[in-house]
């Protein structure tokens, strides 16, 4: 047995070189080979525990790629980048941090198709990792899980990270280790064992950021006046984020089949489909944006809007203006493409400079595009419109409206305490 030759094929030259140069460190280091199969005892120790949290997770990540979306796929990705290489052993020559997140997310996590060829350096980087990658059963120890809640509680430069960032990274790792019990790793999930405070994060809308009709009026008639084209051409759909709730995706793919936009009176946008951005690495077209359903919609499910008389205006003037694109989209640049949320943004930072004063602009009064749409939400409410209209015509349910726009909604304070004074009174 012993005298047998082995052999052992890997992807590329690199992987097979970095494999030959960890068995003549293990020769050097007067290591105990494996009979049977010709490994060191240090790497046959991993072959014999089970998957990795390194094999583990590529898994999880490529068995959702293609039920996901791309920014679903970038999110479970970047929660793998800060765990797989915290989760590992302490062994010699260990890469840099910055080096296995690399490797794993130019190669590791992403499907064969998309992955690209290994240098010498991330070929001895993913051999080092998966050595040293911890099993995955060790996950049932809660140190061993409280060095990944550390980790996540982070940035990659070692920064507190934010409370949303915390919360998702913790979601993904939640997910994976419910993927392990189905697998009959874990008879529970390990994390819930663990006595660990998730970060609060805000999920309400701050009221300051609320233009009230005027303000909004000024912030849309300022938007033509930046720059030589793009203001003109994307001030419809800021009209749109404000008189129609949509979100800045949704504007995005509307398309001429989708409104009904008559000469007098009230219009009507059926939404169909929305079109957000992401990095190319995540999508399924390669391209920063692409049409997938509505955001909370099965495929295929639409979401109708009565739009009021001014936004049907400023549609048909646009219309008339630009015209649309081959696939029928309204909102485009003049060479069809879709504009990038860096462009609304600069593009609305200048409005703000043109139509607020030097204090409202430096404070956080309509800030960001997005706070059209929490200003519309906000203005349906309190002009009494009831919460399941509200909710029906910016696609969220009535308990996450209620909740996300509760600063939002005028509680009639004067009127409550006229109440509350009568009673006294008595």
């Amino acid at each position: 047995m012993a005298s047998k030759d082995r052999s052992k094929t890997f992807r590329t030259k690199g992987l097979a070189n970095a494999f030959m140069s960890d068995l003549r460190q293990a020769v050097k280091a007067g290591e105990e080979f494996d009979i049977a199969t010709g490994l060191p005892v240090s790497m046959l120790a991993q072959k014999t525990s089970g998957p990795s949290f390194l094999e583990f997770g590529q898994a999880y990540v490529l068995r959702r790629w293609n039920t996901s979306a791309a920014r679903t796929r970038e999110t479970d990705t970047y929660a793998l980048l800060t765990l797989i290489p915290v989760l590992v052993a302490d062994g010699p020559r260990r890469p840099t941090a910055e080096e296995l997140r690399e490797v794993l997310r130019d190669h590791v996590l992403l499907p064969e198709s998309r992955r690209t060829a290994l240098s010498t350096a991330q070929a001895a980087a993913l051999s080092w990792l998966e050595r040293a990658s911890l099993p995955l059963s060790e996950l049932a120890d809660a140190n061993v899980l409280r060095t990944a809640l550390d980790a996540i509680s982070v940035t990659f430069a070692g920064a507190p990270a934010g409370a949303n960032s915390v919360r998702r990274k913790r979601a993904v790792l939640h997910h994976l280790l419910e993927h392990a019990v189905e697998q009959k790793v874990f008879s529970s999930n390990p994390l819930d064992e663990i006595k660990w405070t998730v970060p609060k994060a805000v999920t309400v809308v701050d009221p300051r950021t609320v233009v009230n009709p005027a303000q909004a009026r000024q912030l849309l008639d300022a938007v033509p006046k930046v720059g030589r084209k793009r203001g003109a051409r994307l001030q419809a759909l800021f009209a749109c984020m404000y008189y129609a709730a949509l979100r800045p995706e949704e504007a995005a793919d509307l398309r001429l089949r989708n409104c009904t936009l008559p000469e007098t009176g009230w219009g009507l946008i059926v939404l169909e489909r929305a079109r957000p951005q992401a990095t190319k690495r995540w999508t399924n077209s390669g391209e920063t944006h692409e049409s997938r359903r509505l955001k909370h919609r099965a495929d295929k499910e639409t979401r109708e809007i009565p739009i009021p008389p001014v936004l049907v205006a400023m549609l048909r003037e646009h219309i008339a203006k630009y015209g649309s694109a081959e696939d029928g989209r309204i909102f485009t640049t003049s060479t069809g493409g879709t504009y990038s949320s860096s462009a609304h943004s600069s593009v609305w930072k200048e409005a703000r400079k043109l139509a607020l004063t030097p204090e409202q602009v430096a404070s956080s009064l309509a800030a960001r595009p997005y706070d059209l749409r929490h200003a519309a939400v906000s203005l349906w409410l309190n002009a009494g419109v009831p919460a399941p209209e509200v909710a029906k015509r910016a696609g969220h349910s009535v308990d996450v409206l209620l909740r996300v726009y509760a600063k939002c909604i005028d509680g009639q304070q004067e009127q409550v305490n006229s109440k509350i004074n009568s009673a006294l009174d008595l």
